[in-house]
């Protein structure tokens, strides 16, 4: 699996929303949560992100074709977020996020932290973000009966 990333533009937006509702489906459906699963998100609100100055996304490549994308946001201090990072099923369980993880940190080579937040009830997820090196910082949110978030903090060392 060759994996890359390219700076998205807003010409890009239609392209990411799409992809991000089908990464997303099975977790809506499972879940039910209406709320804040990005499945759920309109076209809209992702233009409006785009166009936001401390936002940039990124499509993840394999070859040629887009797979999926990561949306890196700039916080205070040299801290990141990532909100979210999604890839198409057919594509998941193969080690892309991880590789995509790599290539995001060399981008955002002067991070001094970095921030995300997943289900709680999906332990893959979970498994997957602590294994390179992020921490649950104690934090969650129930969403409803069925999912609670956590939150992720990793401290980079410069």
């Amino acid at each position: 699996m060759e994996v890359s990333l390219c700076k998205a533009t807003l010409d890009d937006a239609a392209k990411l929303h799409e992809i991000q509702v089908k990464a997303f489906m099975p977790l809506l459906e499972k879940y039910q949560d209406y709320e804040t699963n990005p499945a759920n998100e309109s076209l809209e609100k992702v233009i409006t992100r785009f166009n936001q100055p401390f936002t940039d996304y990124y499509l993840i490549k394999n070859l040629e074709v887009t797979i999926g994308g990561i949306r890196v946001i700039k916080m205070d201090n040299e801290s990141y977020r990532v909100s979210p990072i999604f890839i198409l099923p057919e594509h998941q369980g193969k080690g892309i996020a991880q590789k995509v993880f790599a290539i995001i940190e060399k981008i955002y080579h002067n991070a001094r932290s970095w921030e995300l937040d997943t289900i709680m009830q999906e332990e893959g997820l979970c498994h997957l973000y602590e294994k390179i090196g992020y921490k649950w910082t104690g934090k969650s949110k129930i969403i409803n009966e069925k999912i609670t978030i956590i939150f992720y903090e990793k401290s980079q060392i410069i």
